[in-house]
């Protein structure tokens, strides 16, 4: 048996126990409530992320292991797709296996496989239309233009961002010689409209509820009007701790080395990597010069970067890499689950999204307990989310906001008291919610050190206020 794969089986456990016994953060409750609500669409991303937390649930139950299921069982299938994709471009050189181990070692890969994100069907599904588009230049059969169409069309149903797998892929077209071929094939078109139609519910229900999510992402796109390298700054630092130093160096190598293999010698293959990374990578860029990107946009890159990294740079440089990478995702999870280390929430995220929720909630319910309170309220989405997780069964959790108006929750009965939370990170500006009274605080804390704290405000549900609704509660 190849050694490689009990490898990946190996990966695969202990990417499974990790997301079994690490909290689940507020964008991830959030998600699970969208799950709950199953729609074509929904403000923040398209509906894929609900789709697969349904489907980990429905096998695993409303827990931290059944909201991630699917996560480390696709990044199997990442992996291989990215090392049949890396051979079959590259069958000479056959740099398969180390692309997928350069891949699986950086943090940000672990960390989609471990927290359920809208980026983790994203790219897995990114890596399967690699490797289908890997498939097509080098059997020449026109047939997989429907697999590439089909896997990108999924890939669009997860994020916006996977738009620039058909960027990529049309630069190819345009640019290298011997895939010009293909646009008198209607094949390729065939697999265009397959993508659109997989799309096509997302751009219906946006326009049934005045295109909200279009508008929401849209509005992220471009830059600034001025020059604010501190983005660009962060981009790169978050690259360096998310894809770690030596493989983002190797990544960088490898597809300038690719790109020059493909302008030397028009190596189809090479460019197809290249044209997957470039405009993409020039894209992020360009943004970083006056807005800010978030540090997990640019993991698109790294699948075709890493083909590129294992066939162009020195195999000791790759094994340096790669311990390095697993090394520092091993420390990651290690401080996220264990937290070995008493670090402020500042120097540790992981403390920040992922500290303190249960024995947070047992704080809440007995605050709410003591206040007589029917129900307990937030304004922040993820903050009420991890409360409808953790709250013990039937205490109605109520959220606050105009992102509620879409979903098809009940809003809660008018006049009834509860108790809302707001954090301090806020500030001190007006309330969503008419009529709170202080009534103390409540600290999210792990291992005594403070994660957040949160005030805790008397109300009573009014009518014909802000978008009301009780979240659904684990089954």
């Amino acid at each position: 048996m190849n050694p490689w794969v009990p490898a990946l089986l190996l990966l695969t456990a202990a990417r499974l126990l990790a997301a079994a016994l690490l909290p689940i953060s507020p964008d991830e409750a959030y998600y699970w409530t969208w799950a709950r609500d199953l729609q074509a669409g929904y403000l923040d991303h398209p509906p894929m992320v609900a789709l697969w937390i349904a489907a980990g649930t429905a096998l695993a139950g409303d827990h931290e292991l059944g909201i991630r299921l699917l996560g480390p069982i696709g990044l199997v299938a990442a992996s291989l797709a990215v090392a049949g994709a890396a051979n079959a471009l590259m069958p000479a050189r056959r740099p398969g296996v180390w692309a997928a181990l350069l891949m699986s070692a950086m943090p940000v890969t672990n960390a989609g496989a471990v927290l359920m994100t809208p980026d983790t069907p994203l790219f897995v599904f990114w890596c399967l239309a690699l490797w289908a588009a890997a498939r097509l230049h080098a059997s020449g059969d026109g047939r997989w233009w429907l697999a590439v169409g089909a896997l990108a069309g999924a890939a669009l149903a997860s994020k916006y961002t996977a738009a620039l797998f058909g960027v990529g892929l049309v630069f190819w077209l345009l640019a290298e010689p011997t895939a010009r071929r293909w646009w008198r094939d209607w094949r390729l078109y065939a697999g265009g409209a397959l993508a659109l139609a997989l799309f096509m519910p997302v751009v219906t229900w946006n326009a049934a509820h005045g295109w909200a999510s279009f508008a929401k992402q849209g509005g992220r796109t471009g830059s600034g009007d001025d020059l604010e390298l501190r983005f660009l700054g962060e981009l790169i630092a978050g690259q360096l701790g998310l894809a770690s130093p030596v493989l983002l160096v190797l990544c960088v190598v490898g597809t300038g080395a690719a790109t020059a293999a493909w302008l030397r010698r028009r190596d189809g293959g090479v460019g197809l990597l290249a044209a997957l990374t470039l405009p993409a990578a020039a894209l992020f860029l360009w943004q970083a010069t006056g807005s800010r990107v978030q540090g997990n946009w640019p993991a698109i890159l790294y699948p075709a970067a890493c083909i590129a990294a294992a066939a162009f740079t020195a195999p000791r440089w790759q094994r340096i890499g790669a311990g390095i990478g697993f090394g520092m995702t091993v420390l990651a999870l290690v401080q996220a689950g264990l937290a070995p280390l008493p670090l402020p929430r500042g120097t540790d995220p992981t403390l920040a999204r992922l500290g303190g929720w249960q024995e947070f909630a047992r704080e809440v319910e007995a605050a709410r307990v003591e206040a007589g309170a029917g129900f307990v309220a937030a304004e922040e989405y993820g903050l009420a989310s991890e409360l409808a997780l953790h709250l013990p069964p039937g205490v109605p959790v109520v959220a606050i906001g105009d992102r509620w108006a879409l979903f098809s929750f009940e809003a809660p009965a008018p006049g009834r008291a509860g108790l809302m939370l707001r954090s301090l990170r806020r500030g001190e500006g007006p309330s969503l919610w008419p009529g709170a009274d202080p009534a103390g605080e409540v600290v999210r804390s792990r291992r005594g050190i403070v994660a957040e704290r949160y005030r805790l405000l008397r109300v009573e549900t009014p009518a014909g206020a802000e978008p009301m609704a009780v979240l659904p509660r684990p089954r």
